[in-house]
C-alpha cells in the first residue's frame, strides 16, 4: 500500500525535523492518499470527519476522534495500516510514519514499511519526488504537480493575520473551498508518481539486508540521543549578554549607532585611519591588521585592532547549533532524525541533518571536563579568566551537549584509519595490510617506505612523519599537488618539494595505482560493451538501462545514473546525472579512476560500520548516534565490560571481507567528546 499525507504544524519541519514538528501540540494530519494493490488512489479528507472540532482548539480529542472515523468507515485502509500483514511504502517513508504514530498513538514499525526515497538515493537518483519523477521519463500523468508548493503554504502553515483575513493565524478548507479541492488532487497525484517511481525502481531490488538496515536506523532515529538542556540554555542566554556587551563596546570606540553595519563600520576605518576597507572576514580581517600596524607611528591604532577583534567574535557562529538543538528537541529531552540514511547517494553513507554532528568542531581545549563544568553552573567569568575568548570555548562544547540516558555512560568507539585500511585490502597492497596487521603506526610506515629510512628513525612530531601523514591523507584517491596543499593546513610541506613527495608515495604504493587505473579502465568498458567487468579484489562492473553499476564486496552496488563516456576538456571521461556540489541542481558530472576508488573505499567502510551496527545491536546494546566511523553507544553503569565487547566486535573479521584486518578503538564518558 502507498501512502501520502499532509499536514499542518505551527513547527518549521525544515529547522526542527520531523519528529519536534509532529509533536507540536497544534500538529494535525489533514489528508491521507492511499493506494491498495491495482485499486485507484483514494484521499481521506480528515477534516471532513471533525464533527464539530472545526476550531482545531483540541488536536488530541480531535486526533481520537477522526481515528474512530477511519476504523469505521475506512477499515481495509486502517487494517492495512496497522497490520504487519500488509507492506507501507511512502516517498521518505520517516516522515508518514513518524507523523502516524504521534498524531493516531498507534506504533508504525519500520519493519512494516519502505521507503521509495531511499530505494532512489541507491540508484543515484536526485532527493526530491518531482525530480526523481523527471529524471525517469515518467509520462506527464504521472508526474508530481508542480503547483503543491503554494498549497502546502497556505494550508500546511501558519499564516500571518492581517485585515484581509479577518486576524486570522491559520488557513482552513472552508476559507478557500477551490484552492482545497486542489490540494485534494494534488495529495491524490503523489501518490500517483510514488506509485509509478516505485514500479520503475523495482527492477532493481535493493537487498533485504539494506532494508534491515534501514529498519535499524530508524529505531535508532526514534529512540534519538539525549541532550543536556539546561546547558544547552545557559549557553544560549549567556551568548544573547555576550554579544550585546561587544556591541557596547563597540559602540563606545567607534561612535557608530549600529557597528555591527559593513557599511558603517568602511566608512569609520576610513575616516579615522585612512585605511580602505573592502570587506570583513577571516583573511581580510588579518590584511587589516597588517595595514593598521604599519600606520602604527601616527595613529593610535589599539582602538581599531580592538574593532577587528570585536568583529571576529561577533561573526563567528559558535552558538548555531545549539540553537538548533533547541529548536529541534522534543518533550523528553531527545534530539531524533539527526541522521539521514543514504544521505549521501553516491556511497550510501549517512548525512547529518538538523545539527550536523558530521562537522561538530574537534575538542582542543586541554581541559574540557572543568569548561563544561564552568559553563553548566553557570560561572561565565572564570571561564573567561581561564579560557581564551567565549565564541571558542562554546564551539568547543558542543559535542558535551550530548549526554546518555539516565543511568547509563557513553561508549564510543570508531573503526582505527578505516579507510587506509580498506584500501590496502582492495588493492592488495601488501605492505601496508602487514603495518596494520601488526604495529598499526602508518604514517611512519608509509614514510619508512616513502624515503627509505628505518621505521624506527621516525618519531612523533618529526618532519618525515608530518610528511608520511600528509601524504596518506592526501594522495590515496590519486591526488598531487594540489590535494598536498589543501592538506598540508600548516604549511609544513615547500612547494618545491611535493612533487617529489608525491613521485615517492606512489613509487611506495604501486598497487594502490594500479587499482586506480584497473578501475578506471574496467568502467569504461562496462559502459562502451554493455558486460560486466571483474577486477581481482572481487569487485565487478557492469551497465543496464543508462546506470553504472559497481558492485562492492559486501554485494550491494553503487550506482551512476545515466552513465556515458564523453569527450571533455580532459579528454575521454566518464560522465553521469547527479547533484552539483556547488549549485545543487542535477546536472551532468565528471568522474575518474581515483574518484571511483574514493566512492567505493568509503562505500566499502560505510559497510564494515553497518556490519558493526548490526553486531551492537544483537548484543542488547542501543547505539543512539553515529559520526562517520564512530559508533556512540547507550550502556547502563553497571555494564562494565560493554566497552570491551564493543570495540572486541568492530575487531571481528567480517564475513565478506576475509583478511581486511580491522581495529576498534573507544572510551567511555559521561558527554560526548573527541578523546
Amino acid at each position: 500500500m502507498n501512502v501520502d499525507i499532509e499536514t499542518y504544524s505551527d513547527v518549521d519541519i525544515t529547522k526542527a525535523g520531523a519528529y519536534a514538528y509532529a509533536k507540536s501540540p497544534v500538529f494535525e494530519i489533514l489528508l491521507i492518499a492511499y493506494k491498495m494493490d491495482d485499486a485507484p488512489v483514494r484521499v481521506i479528507d480528515l477534516t471532513a470527519m471533525n464533527l464539530g472540532y472545526g476550531n482545531h482548539t483540541d488536536t488530541r480529542l480531535l486526533a481520537r476522534i477522526q481515528k474512530a472515523a477511519l476504523q469505521e468507515h475506512y477499515p481495509d485502509f486502517w487494517e492495512a495500516l496497522v497490520s504487519p500483514q500488509y507492506q507501507k511504502a511512502a516517498y521518505n517513508a520517516n516522515f508518514e510514519r513518524t507523523c502516524l504514530t504521534a498524531y493516531f498513538e498507534t506504533p508504525m514499525p519500520p519493519k512494516q514499511w519502505r521507503c521509495t526515497a531511499i530505494h532512489a538515493a541507491a540508484l543515484g537518483l536526485p532527493a526530491s519526488l518531482g525530480a526523481v519523477g523527471e529524471a525517469l521519463g515518467l509520462p506527464m500523468d504521472q508526474q508530481k504537480d508542480k503547483a503543491g508548493k503554494s498549497l502546502i503554504q497556505y494550508f500546511c502553515k501558519p499564516c500571518k493575520p492581517t485585515k484581509a483575513n479577518g486576524g486570522r493565524l491559520r488557513n482552513l478548507p472552508c476559507h478557500a473551498p477551490e484552492k482545497w479541492a486542489q490540494f485534494i488532487e494534488y495529495n491524490r497525484q503523489d501518490v500517483v508518481t510514488e506509485y509509478a517511481v516505485g514500479e520503475k525502481l523495482a527492477i532493481y531490488p535493493l537487498p533485504d539486508e539494506e532494508w534491515q538496515l534501514w529498519e535499524l536506523d530508524q529505531q535508532m532515529n526514534d529512540t534519538g540521543i539525549r541532550l543536556d538542556m539546561p546547558f544547552v540554555e545557559k549557553i544560549l542566554a549567556y551568548d544573547e549578554i555576550y554579544r550585546e556587551k561587544l556591541l557596547k563596546e563597540a559602540r563606545e570606540i567607534t561612535g557608530l549607532e549600529n557597528p555591527n553595519s559593513l557599511l558603517q563600520l568602511k566608512q569609520w576605518f576610513l575616516k579615522t585611519y585612512g585605511v580602505e576597507v573592502e570587506s570583513l572576514t577571516k583573511d581580510t580581517i588579518a590584511e587589516i591588521e597588517k595595514t593598521l600596524r604599519a600606520l602604527q607611528g601616527g595613529y593610535d591604532i589599539a582602538p581599531a585592532l580592538r574593532m577587528l577583534g570585536i568583529r571576529k567574535e561577533l561573526g563567528k557562529t559558535s552558538t548555531k547549533k545549539y540553537a538548533a538543538m533547541k529548536q529541534a528537541v522534543c518533550g523528553d529531552g531527545r534530539l531524533r532524525g539527526i541522521l539521514q540514511f543514504y544521505g549521501a547517494n553516491r556511497t550510501g553513507r549517512w548525512a547529518g541533518r538538523i545539527v550536523q554532528v558530521h562537522n561538530l568542531p574537534q575538542n582542543k581545549i586541554p581541559d574540557i571536563d572543568l569548561a563544561r563544568e564552568l559553563v553548566a553552573t553557570g560561572d561565565f567569568e572564570t571561564v573567561q579568566m581561564l579560557f581564551e575568548g567565549l565564541p571558542f570555548v562554546f564551539s568547543q562544547l558542543i559535542r558535551t551537549a550530548f549526554i546518555p540516558s539516565p543511568g547509563c555512560r557513553f561508549c564510543v568507539a570508531d573503526f582505527s584509519a578505516i579507510e587506509a585500511r580498506v584500501i590496502a585490502w582492495l588493492a592488495k597492497e601488501e605492505w601496508r595490510l602487514e603495518v596494520f596487521r601488526t604495529h598499526g603506526k602508518i604514517y611512519e610506515a608509509s614514510a619508512a617506505q616513502m624515503f627509505h629510512v628505518p621505521i624506527e628513525s621516525i618519531k612523533k612530531g618529526s618532519k618525515l612523519r608530518q610528511h608520511g601523514k600528509v601524504a596518506e591523507l592526501a594522495l590515496g584517491y590519486g591526488g598531487a599537488f594540489g590535494a598536498i596543499k589543501a592538506m598540508d593546513k600548516g604549511g609544513s610541506i615547500p612547494d618545491e618539494e611535493i612533487p617529489l613527495l608525491v613521485a615517492n608515495w606512489r613509487r611506495a604504493s604501486p598497487n594502490i595505482c594500479r587499482f586506480w587505473r584497473d578501475t578506471e579502465a574496467a568502467a569504461k568498458l562496462a559502459i562502451r560493451e554493455r558486460r560486466t567487468v571483474r577486477l581481482k579484489n572481487g569487485i565487478a562492473f557492469f551497465y543496464n538501462n543508462r546506470i553504472l553499476f559497481i558492485r562492492l564486496p559486501s554485494g550491494r552496488k553503487l550506482a551512476y545514473f545515466d552513465a556515458r563516456i564523453e569527450e571533455t576538456a580532459k579528454g575521454e571521461s566518464i560522465t553521469y546525472a547527479g547533484v552539483e556540489q556547488k549549485t545543487k541542481r542535477w546536472g551532468r558530472l565528471e568522474t575518474w579512476g581515483g574518484k571511483l576508488v574514493e566512492n567505493i573505499v568509503q562505500a566499502t567502510a560505510r559497510d564494515c560500520l553497518a556490519v558493526t551496527l548490526r553486531r551492537v545491536a544483537e548484543a542488547g546494546y542501543q547505539t543512539v548516534m553515529h559520526v562517520h566511523d564512530e559508533v556512540v553507544v547507550d550502556v547502563p553503569k553497571e555494564d562494565t565490560g560493554a566497552l570491551q565487547v564493543i570495540t572486541g566486535l568492530m575487531g571481528e573479521e567480517i564475513p565478506w571481507a576475509p583478511g581486511l584486518p580491522l581495529r576498534g578503538d573507544g572510551y567511555e564518558t559521561d558527554f560526548y567528546k573527541k578523546d
